[in-house]
């Protein structure tokens, strides 16, 4: 466990091409920004990384934008500057809703997408949002930068194709055509951890994405297909049960999530059914 005396040290770019070749030259580092995850993971002795970079001054990280068609959200924007942002609302409004119900107004002025997304937890509010809108992961190292479909960017649980030496440094979000709907069920409203949380876009080809309720932010494949296929909403809710993999613990049990799963999607095509 860490003590006291357990020695620490990180290192303060100036610049983001700085980062990049410390994150090159002087790895392993661990990225360090609002951490509202990894001071607790410090406190409770559960990360063993000794060496960060800390990222929070790198403003230009802080951007929100258009790329293209596409909505560009750099990695440091902080869960307040996404609920007050005029582009964010416009075009991906449930990224707002999912924000809002992250934490208290500290943990929202401090905490950053692109540390829920290096987190990697499967309760992570904002994921399902990024997997129902089919967002791209910006990675950038020293020498290159590529774009990852978020679907694929997980291997396994807080695990990730993301090099030792790249950097999160933004999310793209493609258009999005289409109703969107969030839901989070938790002990509370916010200010608790995720026991299901889902996003959804309902359109001619809807999209559905849950966490919690597996090692990863899951895209229910199965009832997406049923739905395209026309099978209804309760044989959806049926093949959801295969698309997830909900297990018990001391928020939750897995039959519970997997109740609440089902009940969720069949609310999203309730609530976004045209009248």
């Amino acid at each position: 466990m860490r003590t006291a005396v357990t020695p620490l040290s990180v290192r303060r770019p100036r610049t983001l091409a700085e980062a990049l070749a410390m994150m090159r030259d002087d790895g392993p580092l661990v990225p360090l920004a609002g951490a509202t995850d990894l001071y607790v993971a410090l406190n409770f002795g559960t990360l063993s990384a000794t060496r960060f970079v800390d990222l929070w001054s790198l403003d230009s990280l802080r951007r929100i934008g258009v790329r293209g068609d596409s909505l560009s959200i750099g990695a440091l924007a902080t869960y307040t500057r996404l609920t007050r942002s005029r582009l964010v609302r416009q075009r991906v409004p449930m990224l707002i809703d999912a924000a809002r119900q992250i934490g208290g107004v500290q943990i929202q002025n401090r905490g950053t997408i692109g540390g829920n997304i290096a987190n990697g937890s499967p309760a992570g509010d904002t994921l399902p949002v990024l997997a129902a809108v089919e967002a791209l992961v910006v990675a950038r190292s020293a020498s290159d930068e590529r774009r990852i479909p978020f679907v694929d960017y997980y291997t396994g649980y807080r695990k990730s194709v993301l090099r030792p030496d790249e950097l999160i440094v933004a999310v793209e979000i493609p258009p999005v055509i289409g109703r969107q709907w969030f839901r989070k069920v938790g002990t509370r409203a916010a200010q608790a951890i995720s026991k299901v949380v889902m996003a959804g876009v309902r359109a001619e080809v809807s999209r559905i994405a849950f966490g919690s309720v597996g090692p990863v932010v899951v895209r229910a494949g199965g009832a997406e297909r049923s739905l395209i296929d026309g099978q209804g909403i309760d044989r959806a809710a049926d093949a959801l049960g295969a698309d997830i993999s909900p297990i018990d613990d001391i928020r939750s049990t897995g039959a519970y999530r997997r109740t609440v799963a089902q009940n969720l999607l069949r609310q999203f095509w309730s609530e976004t059914t045209p009248h």
